[in-house]
């Protein structure tokens, strides 16, 4: 996986906290074609210049280099259609991204060094240098080029920020309104547990990371491992802190280990070990187990699992806490879709935008052989 991920457009809200996740900013599967409505006349340009947006060019090695970030050099070559339809997509993200960028900085929303510095510190500090550089090398970009499109991300994430969230509430009344619209939802037909967890595994994974770039590499080393975690759990140690700094689940360990709601049918599944389902109906909410030996397709795996909490089937009520934040979760989704897709359209309406490439891509009918054509490196291949 990227460690930063470069679309900086269309990319999901962070619903439980109200925040925007990387840049976040908008979904534009609709307007892949928008940069040429309210466009001003096509002026002489040079070649390599792709879009104009309030004088400021954006050039076809800016798509390409975006574009190589999206299209696996491994897998099979795109068409010279998709491969155009990419390019269009990427181009209108690049578009929205710098006109959004402009209304940040005219209201001196831009990202300081100081933030630029701590976000980029903080996606280096799983890696040690090679493997950084390796990384950065597979996406195409140097430092200067992380650090720039993080001070984008990081500016318009603060626009959005004020612009778009601070406008959202949420009432009790909304909320006692959705619940009685929408009783159905909140009818659990089976037992669900709330379950967190930390895993070790004998074998070298350069996928996984935690926060202390800790990872076993054989049995006696896993044993070793979950021993010395339980014994850190039983003198007190926060279970999350744990999985973060230790876990080898590389899907969990940066949220603390949380695997969220799992529903009763859930732990019948062939693909989980008896042993896991026998130690979370033992468990109490709060609780933690002793290490579990439990095998899947990978092979043997060590496993500490921690009971959060425990939901018995049946209705439930509005005056429970988690059915209102579920409510409300939902509620400021549909409003942040909302008033971003608004805002997206005012800020573009204010803009002045050329996009070139969609002219051309009219003018010829949709055959651009030489715009469709992206020099792919090879990937790296050290370790």
């Amino acid at each position: 996986m990227p460690f930063a991920d470069r679309r900086l457009v269309g990319h999901p809200m962070d619903r439980s906290r109200g925040t925007l996740r990387g840049a976040a900013v908008l979904p534009l599967a609709a307007l892949a074609f928008s940069g040429m409505a309210g466009c001003v006349k096509q002026t002489q340009h040079a070649p390599d210049v792709w879009a104009v947006v309030n004088g400021k060019e954006i050039k076809r090695d800016d798509v390409d280099k975006y574009y190589r970030t999206r299209v696996n050099p491994e897998g099979q070559e795109p068409s010279e259609e998709e491969a155009l339809s990419l390019k269009l997509n990427v181009l209108d993200e690049l578009i929205v991204n710098e006109v959004l960028l402009e209304r940040a900085k005219k209201l001196g929303l831009e990202a300081s060094d100081g933030e630029v510095e701590d976000k980029f510190t903080g996606l280096k500090s799983p890696y040690t240098e090679d493997e950084f550089q390796r990384r950065l090398r597979d996406q195409g970009m140097s430092v200067d080029d992380l650090k720039q499109d993080l001070r984008r991300q990081l500016s318009i994430q603060k626009l959005l920020n004020r612009e778009v969230l601070a406008k959202i509430s949420i009432t009790d009344q909304e909320v006692a309104d959705f619940y009685n619209a929408n009783k159905a939802q909140f009818n659990v037909a089976e037992s669900t547990y709330h379950l967190a967890q930390i895993k070790v595994t004998p074998r070298k994974d350069p996928q996984i990371r935690n926060r202390k770039n800790d990872d076993a590499t054989n049995e006696a080393e896993a044993v070793r491992k979950i021993k010395m975690l339980m014994d850190r759990l039983n003198s007190g140690a926060d279970f999350a802190q744990l999985a973060m700094d230790y876990s080898e689940d590389m899907n969990t360990s940066s949220t603390g280990g949380d695997l969220g709601y799992v529903p009763e049918s859930g732990l019948n599944s062939p693909q989980v070990d008896p042993a896991l389902k026998k130690a979370v109906l033992g468990l109490k909410p709060g609780q933690v187990s002793q290490p579990i030996e439990a095998h899947d397709q990978t092979g043997v795996n060590f496993h500490i699992l921690k009971l959060i909490a425990r939901e018995a089937p049946g209705q439930r009520n509005l005056s429970e806490p988690q059915v209102q934040q579920n409510i409300r979760d939902t509620l400021r989704s549909r409003k942040e879709q909302l008033l971003r897709s608004a805002y997206l359209a005012i800020a573009r309406d204010d803009a002045q935008v050329t996009n070139y490439l969609a002219q051309q891509v009219i003018e010829a009918a949709g055959k651009l052989p030489d715009a469709a054509k992206t020099y792919m490196p090879p990937r790296s291949t050290g370790h």
